[in-house]
């Protein structure tokens, strides 16, 4: 076994597409085929379940997937150090939301490929809820993710910018008081996040002020969110920031009468491990000058 078929295992289990997956590892579908096969012969397992409409990761699937992230990060760390000390190179994995893809990265990904050419940087788009989770299982070196309400020992932060959380509804809809827009929990139905920071706010209020709601739609990522709002399966919560830059935003309005709940944070996220390494502390450097010199 080796990197190129590490590699090749975990497009795949991200993918769970044979086709798709060898397009991106730039194989033909029969020898990422063989490679897998090479790589089940040397676990002793099955790591796919696999028909002719699905592919699944087995649980022994699950477990080498965290394996192979960790020798990936461990070989492109090793590398680093011993590479020249005068020049920072390697790969960067980066996972982000597409709001945050198209609104915080931009600058600051155009100034490091500027200033460190030699880096590969490798970019994941997915919902922001699943954002920290992918660092802390060594899936991804670094995310942009919403600064949690209590911080994981192992993750170190850094704060990009602040966003309120704000309802939304279809421009059209009946789920709102004619006279004062106010929201009525009692009535409306909801449009949540699946999971991830807002939903947790939101059910401890729900909690707090014994509301049963009426979720008719739980959906994974703020801009899916946006969408079922805009089509009329109800009042949703996400980021201002997603509003302001989301295709759908005249499509819906913000309504009043729901918890204040606290704004999310969002910034940067990566291990305490990872900024031993050149490329990722060259990264965090930058985004740290960024914002300081951008209050």
């Amino acid at each position: 076994m080796n990197f190129h078929e590490l590699k090749n295992f975990l497009v795949l289990a991200e993918l769970l597409h044979f086709g798709k997956a060898s397009q991106a590892c730039n194989l033909s579908p029969s020898a990422l085929t063989r490679s897998i096969k090479r790589t089940e012969e040397s676990v002793g397992q099955a790591l796919f379940l696999r028909d002719n409409r699905t592919v699944s990761l087995t649980p022994a699937g699950e477990q080498f997937r965290s394996y192979a992230s960790s020798a990936i990060r461990d070989w492109e760390t090793m590398r680093e150090n011993l590479a020249d000390n005068d020049k920072v190179s390697g790969l960067v994995s980066i996972y982000a939301s597409v709001t945050a893809v198209y609104s915080l990265l931009p600058d600051l990904l155009e100034s490091y490929r500027a200033c460190y050419p030699d880096v590969h940087l490798e970019l994941r788009t997915g919902s922001a809820e699943a954002s920290i989770e992918q660092v802390i299982n060594s899936e991804i070196d670094v995310s942009v993710a919403a600064l949690p309400d209590r911080q994981h020992p192992r993750l170190e932060f850094m704060p990009l910018i602040e966003t309120n959380l704000v309802f939304v509804a279809p421009k059209n809809s009946d789920h709102l008081h004619k006279k004062k827009s106010q929201l009525d929990f009692s009535k409306a139905p909801l449009v949540l996040p699946r999971s991830g920071l807002s939903r947790r706010r939101l059910d401890l209020w729900f909690k707090q002020n014994n509301i049963e709601p009426s979720i008719t739609t739980e959906v994974s990522g703020n801009e899916g969110i946006l969408a079922m709002v805009r089509m009329g399966c109800g009042v949703g919560i996400v980021p201002e920031l997603v509003l302001e830059r989301s295709p759908f935003r005249e499509d819906v309005r913000k309504v009043e009468g729901g918890p204040q709940l606290a704004p999310y944070v969002v910034g940067l996220c990566t291990t305490h491990k990872n900024l031993h390494r050149p490329s990722i502390s060259s990264l965090w450097e930058l985004a740290q000058n960024n914002t300081l010199s951008h209050p």
